[in-house]
């Protein structure tokens, strides 16, 4: 099993959209937005003028689901993470495509390669997350995938889980 990234196209954006509408995603992600407001959202992400990055993950090579990265401390305008001042670090959001393949660790798995990915970076300090409360399967998700739950915060969308996942130090031989 080999899990990896594609940076996000304007031609995934259809598929983008429809596995948005799906209920399992759904249920966290909102209304799904119109094909004009996906690409809106998106087109600076694809056209490499935002500081988030998009990508599809692949299971050998399929697609598996949606993956994004952000500097939170670049977030501020949109009134997220207003108390984060560190560069380094990155928030992320994801799901699986398809609701028949939830529970069955591929979740954690894709998290947790795409934030061994982001660590590859050495800017990178830490990786967080925000799942609601509410929801298990999620916060289950990035347990697996080595984040640690800090507390409870108020974001624009409601109520979140902050969870962290820090850089590990360096070996010592």
């Amino acid at each position: 099993m080999t899990i990896s990234f594609r940076p996000l196209e304007f031609a995934n954006l259809p598929m983008l959209r429809d596995w948005i509408a799906r209920p399992h995603v759904a249920a966290w992600w909102g209304v799904p937005p119109s094909r004009e407001e996906l690409e809106e959202e998106y087109r600076p992400l694809i056209l490499g003028e935002a500081p988030h990055r998009a990508y599809i993950a692949l299971l050998d090579g399929a697609p598996l689901g949606f993956i994004q990265s952000y500097v939170a401390a670049e977030c501020h305008a949109d009134g997220w993470w207003l108390n984060e001042q560190d560069p380094g670090v990155l928030g992320i959001d994801q799901f699986l495509a398809d609701g028949e393949r939830l529970g069955r660790g591929l979740g954690a798995a894709m998290v947790g390669a795409f934030v061994e990915m982001l660590f590859a970076d050495p800017s990178v300090t830490r990786v967080q997350t925000d799942p609601s409360p509410a929801n298990a399967r999620a916060i289950r998700c990035y347990e697996k995938a080595g984040f640690r739950a800090a507390g409870e915060v108020v974001t624009p969308d409601g109520p979140a889980l902050l969870m962290y996942r820090e850089r590990r130090p360096p070996d010592r031989a």
